[in-house]
């Protein structure tokens, strides 16, 4: 029998397959990570893929360990975090979870948010005082995320908050809110969805940047500080080896529809 040889190869195999995964150290784990439940194209729950399940999966299977996706409403994730519920979360919500013990990872992806509003109404949103006397429309946590523009909008009673973004598209287009907040990729994805079914016909919208875009507002959380790293080390790999980018073409810059088939949206990434 010829075995020696045979466990020279595969320990030959095993060493360059600890090389492709980053060296992948004995005590890689198992991560269970919060997700957001209705934010395609970053998050598709039934699939357990999108944007940012992609992104966080790979750097984290760069040390070996394994994603396992929990998915919740917006305003959830920071309380099923705190719970320890998860060893991770996709954001803190504008919570600072340092004070609970948490460690912080590198920005992967952001959320790119602006107001929108419906073309021909022709309102400019420039400064927090242009949004008096409208009603916002924002997903949850919108407010704790921008208090000098939300906090009046909220104290006059005008200020609401949904889960489900598919119906922020909707519910503007009706006239049922002045003004709506979210991700452009997100309102985009859901406009696009929606124009599945031929009955929906969008009026067009305009879209409000409003603040400098802060990379750290997007930041994951975790328990555990080697798995932050291990995750801080994939990530960077990730953006080297440029397969960040592609996974970001992969559901933004199809042109061929199917689950991230947008048309030509513009990717909202860090570089």
């Amino acid at each position: 029998m010829h075995t020696r040889p045979c466990i020279r190869i595969a320990a030959r195999w095993s060493i360059f397959a600890l090389a492709l995964a980053g060296a992948a150290p004995a005590h890689a784990i198992n991560v269970s990570m919060a997700f957001g439940e209705k934010i395609a194209p970053f998050c598709f729950p039934e699939t357990d893929t999108g944007i940012e399940l992609d992104v966080m999966r790979e750097a984290l299977a760069y040390r070996g360990h394994v994603l396992v996706p929990h998915y919740y409403s917006f305003a959830r994730i920071p309380v099923a975090f705190k719970a320890r519920d998860v060893d991770a979360a996709m954001t803190d919500l504008g919570e600072d979870m340092s004070a609970w013990g948490a460690n912080y990872g590198d920005p992967a992806v952001f959320y790119d948010n602006v107001f929108f509003t419906v073309s021909e109404r022709k309102l400019a949103i420039r400064k927090p005082e242009d949004l008096r006397g409208l009603s916002v429309l924002s997903f949850p946590g919108g407010a704790k995320r921008y208090p000098l523009w939300l906090d009046p909008v909220k104290k006059a009673g005008r200020y609401y908050e949904q889960n489900d973004q598919a119906l922020q598209v909707l519910t503007l287009d009706r006239g049922r809110y002045d003004v709506v907040l979210s991700d452009r990729n997100i309102f985009r994805y859901f406009t696009m969805m929606l124009k599945l079914n031929a009955s929906f016909k969008p009026k067009p919208v305009s879209s409000h940047a409003f603040v400098k875009l802060d990379p750290m507002d997007y930041r994951p959380v975790f328990w555990d500080k080697k798995v932050r790293d291990d995750f801080n080390a994939g990530l960077k790999h990730l953006k080297d080896s440029g397969r960040f980018d592609a996974i970001y073409q992969k559901y933004l810059a199809s042109d061929k529809g199917g689950q991230g088939g947008q048309g030509a949206a513009e990717p909202s990434y860090l570089p």
